[in-house]
């Protein structure tokens, strides 16, 4: 197995029991999407690593097209309508849930747009610098690109929740730094990263950092998990 591959695949095995370890520590119904960030940037980084696996001939070609797809799918499609809904839902009343709700609509429809350009070209994914470059003709709008960033780190940098707002500033500098020296393989590295950064979220769950109820407080040590299930050992 490639190193590419087995990187991808190891990342997406810590992500995925960061992601359980996070879901353990789930207090309310409403913080229960973001919470689920780093599993589902799991299943992601598996994704990529069947890209990797069929570029270097050990997967065939329509395993590469379906890997590509389900990449592209997750990152150009659930990802910008993901975000500020994940964020939305734990916001109280006010201006900012508003600005994030409509955040969360752009992301609506750069989701549509990239499925329906998805469906309607095929997508060239190719190695460039030992990096996965991903093209199709209508999802690279520079508008759509716009709310996409606007959606997805937006929403993060309006949160009320200053633990949202600081996960929203690293995204940004990494979004930062990743267009500026692989910008041709923008939607691998920068997905890469991200899903890394979402480790951030468990060490903010565990220490109670993440109350909806009162944001920039401690949820209380009494209140109940959500998913008992998974507490059971």
């Amino acid at each position: 197995m490639c190193f590419s591959a087995t990187a991808s695949f190891v990342a997406s095995g810590v992500l995925a029991t960061i992601g359980v370890a996070t879901l353990r520590q789930v207090r309310e119904p409403r913080a229960l999407l973001f919470a689920s960030v780093p599993m589902l940037f799991a299943g992601h980084q598996f994704c990529e690593g069947l890209v990797w696996l069929a570029f270097h001939g050990e997967l065939g070609r329509v395993a590469l097209d379906h890997a590509v797809l389900l990449f592209m799918l997750y990152a150009l499609g659930v990802l910008p309508t993901l975000m500020p809904a994940a964020v939305a839902l734990m916001e109280p009343v006010g201006w900012r849930r508003t600005a994030i709700v409509g955040l969360t609509i752009a992301g609506a429809f750069v989701c549509a747009w990239n499925i329906v350009g998805l469906i309607l070209f095929p997508v060239h994914a190719f190695v460039e610098h030992s990096s996965i470059a991903y093209r199709n003709p209508m999802t690279s709008n520079m508008v759509v690109s716009v709310l996409y960033i606007l959606a997805t780190c937006g929403a993060l940098l309006l949160s009320t929740h200053r633990v949202v707002r600081t996960y929203g500033v690293v995204n940004m500098i990494g979004l930062t730094i990743v267009h500026l020296v692989k910008g041709y393989a923008f939607a691998s590295v920068w997905c890469f990263y991200a899903a890394i950064l979402s480790v951030m979220l468990y060490w903010q769950f565990h220490r109670r950092k993440i109350d909806v109820a009162t944001p920039n407080g401690a949820s209380s040590a009494h209140k109940p998990f959500l998913l008992t299930w998974l507490r059971a050992s």
